[in-house]
């Protein structure tokens, strides 16, 4: 099996990476265009503990902001399964200059499924990996089900919702076999330092007040999951949930991918400060009343992906402690 991975250098592709080489014998192909958010340090971190893997990898450099090339398309070769794990993907860059970063989004999409068309019924899996942003901020105990409406509060969570129907469209018209995973804040090892669990730890490090978003009566939280247990429930999809068809189906498979619990951003830091040791500094800064396209609270539903019988592999706990450990021995990830 040959898979083609978008993103492959970014930071939940390069999970997403060696998740695939430790947990199938799959071939795959990585896209990077070296000019986003991916770096050749994460596919050096990937391939540092087992260099056997890279035989199975081939990287092919292309933006896909433009359309694949016949030359591209010989090298990447034919290919049985997609995961567009490619996208701009930070709230204020979107809300600071729009027009680009949308764009972007748009055009990737495109141009991915176009490559896709030419796979022909060899392609078994298209998936689209998406965000939690999409439905818009979640109300206090609402969580999102798959299909809840689409309502994005900001530029970035709008381009997703624009791949998204692209994407469907396509599923429906040219038979494109698509799943569409919804997933909430990943964080883990050879994440940037701008996220906000490496901003905790950072804060920690160096003794600086870290700032929260929030009031005391209502601070910002979310359901956090490490990277690699993201691209686990990737993996699962593509062995065990074959693709909705149309006209069988009206909508093609949605999965959301969930973190195994809710977690205010203060109670995380104090969590976090809890596992280094370390007393936190803080401010709270109302950040979401302040700036429009900023939610406080997101969340989702994940009994779906449960239901078709995948277990996260590791719990928070678990994870956290794992990020921490790894970036205190990387402190240049900081």
């Amino acid at each position: 099996m040959r898979l083609l991975l978008t993103g492959v250098a970014g930071f939940a592709g390069a999970h997403i990476l060696q998740c695939l080489l430790e947990k199938s014998d799959w071939d795959i192909v990585g896209i990077a265009s070296w000019r986003h958010k991916g770096t050749p340090e994460r596919l050096h971190q990937v391939f540092s503990q087992n260099p056997e893997w890279e035989h199975r990898v081939r990287i092919v450099t292309h933006d896909l902001e433009s359309p694949f090339t016949d030359r591209t398309v010989d090298r990447i070769g034919a290919i049985d399964y997609i995961i567009n794990a490619a996208s701009e993907s930070h709230v204020e860059r979107s809300i600071e200059d729009p027009v680009p970063f949308v764009s972007n989004n748009v055009a990737l999409v495109l141009n991915v499924l176009e490559f896709a068309r030419l796979q022909g019924k060899r392609l078994r899996t298209f998936i689209q990996v998406s965000t939690d942003e999409v439905y818009g901020p979640a109300a206090h105990d609402l969580r999102h089900v798959e299909w809840s409406a689409i309502i994005p509060s900001n530029p970035y969570s709008a381009s997703k919702a624009a791949q998204e129907a692209i994407a469907i469209s396509y599923w429906r018209t040219f038979g494109i076999p698509l799943v569409i995973t919804n997933t909430m804040n990943l964080f883990g090892e050879m994440q940037d330092a701008e996220k906000y669990i490496a901003k905790i730890v950072r804060a920690l490090v160096q003794g600086t007040i870290l700032t929260v978003h929030g009031s005391k009566e209502a601070i910002g939280s979310r359901f956090y999951l490490h990277a690699r247990t993201h691209a686990d429930a990737l993996l699962y999809i593509l062995k065990h949930c074959p693709p909705a068809r149309y006209p069988r189906a009206d909508r093609p498979d949605r999965f959301n991918l969930v973190g195994e619990q809710e977690i205010d951003n203060l109670s995380l830091a104090q969590k976090v400060a809890g596992i280094l040791g370390k007393p936190l500094r803080f401010e709270l800064v109302d950040f979401h009343n302040t700036r429009p396209g900023h939610d406080r609270r997101y969340a989702l539903n994940g009994t779906k992906i449960a239901a078709a019988g995948w277990v996260a592999p590791y719990s928070i706990e678990q994870s956290l402690r794992s990020y921490i450990e790894w970036t205190l021995a990387h402190p240049d990830w900081l």
